[in-house]
């Protein structure tokens, strides 16, 4: 079997891979919201897919590196991820975002922190504990924060079917990260192109069981096809196996916190949008909030005192 070697991440090259994954995910609500327009959920998922598999499998081929044989027990392990990873979540939020808006989005999804530190305390060695809860539950009312309109109503949950599909998403992207914890030993870029290799040929099938488009897409679609696999599908699911396997999936969790304020961020750059005291409460409150969650718990001083001894 081909396993990982194990070793520590340096802070700056921690710093490095968070930010990259906090770039490439924040900037895929958007372009999932732009291919909708005129691409179907499933096919969007299929292609974004299929490509990164592409991308990543040569790749590995180039470094030198070789995917296991078919019999190996792993390719079990990445087809289960690359379902509950890619396949069901990237259609469950496509579909979603046809009729809510990513800001909404991005809340729901902003629950699979949360959702990941209770399922690795009960998968994983990670346990949580009152103050890791703490800054998860503060985290998450940074994005509320963040999204929540200013005229808030009950209307907002009419469309609670298109909610559920998002929120039912958060909790894939949760499995799959305490699933990949778990996971036999592999390289990071082997178990990735393993983990897109299997979710295409999935969401393949199922897209040609829906059906092939009766006309093509608007062409930006083909560009927010692309921009998907290169970025949040091929790039960040290698460094995203690699940062479970080296640093956890709690902190791996807490790294998805800012990526609803990368996607704000996105929005003032390319769409001119300001930024409000909204944001900079949000951004602050989710700051505050993984700074608690890193707090360790304290323990007892269990070294017996030196007895006195007589004169």
């Amino acid at each position: 079997m081909n396993n990982a070697p194990s070793y520590n991440m340096s802070r700056p090259v921690f710093l490095a891979y968070a930010a990259l994954l906090i770039l490439v995910w924040g900037s895929a609500f958007t372009m999932v919201d732009v291919a909708v327009i005129s691409l179907s959920p499933i096919w969007l998922v299929a292609s974004r897919i299929a490509l990164a598999a592409v991308l990543v499998t040569a790749y590995i081929h180039i470094k030198g590196l070789r995917l296991p044989k078919l019999s190996d027990a792993r390719w079990r392990w990445y087809a289960v991820m690359g379902t509950t990873g890619m396949v069901v979540p990237f259609f469950l939020i496509g579909e979603g975002q046809r009729t809510i808006d990513s800001g909404i989005s991005a809340i729901l999804i902003g629950a699979m922190p949360l959702i990941t530190i209770i399922l690795a305390h009960f998968f994983t060695e990670e346990r949580m504990t009152p103050t890791k809860l703490l800054g998860f539950v503060i985290g998450f009312c940074g994005i509320i924060i963040l999204f929540l309109p200013k005229n808030f109503s009950l209307s907002l949950v009419a469309d609670w079917k298109a909610q559920s599909l998002v929120l039912s998403a958060a909790f894939c992207y949760g499995l799959t990260t305490v699933t990949a914890k778990r996971a036999p030993k592999t390289d990071s870029e082997v178990g990735a192109a393993m983990m897109l290799i299997c979710g295409a040929i999935i969401a393949m099938v199922w897209a040609f069981a829906e059906g092939i488009p009766s006309s093509p897409p608007d062409p930006v679609a083909y560009w927010m096809v692309l921009g998907l696999a290169i970025g949040s599908t091929g790039i960040a699911t290698i460094i995203y196996l690699h940062m479970i396997d080296v640093k956890g999936p709690t902190t791996l969790a807490a790294i998805n916190y800012f990526v609803p304020v990368a996607s704000v961020l996105f929005g003032v750059w390319l769409l001119n949008e300001k930024i409000t005291l909204q944001v900079i409460m949000a951004f602050i409150t989710i700051i505050i909030g993984v700074m608690v969650s890193r707090i360790a718990p304290s323990r007892p001083n269990l070294t017996p005192k030196p007895t006195s001894k007589a004169p």
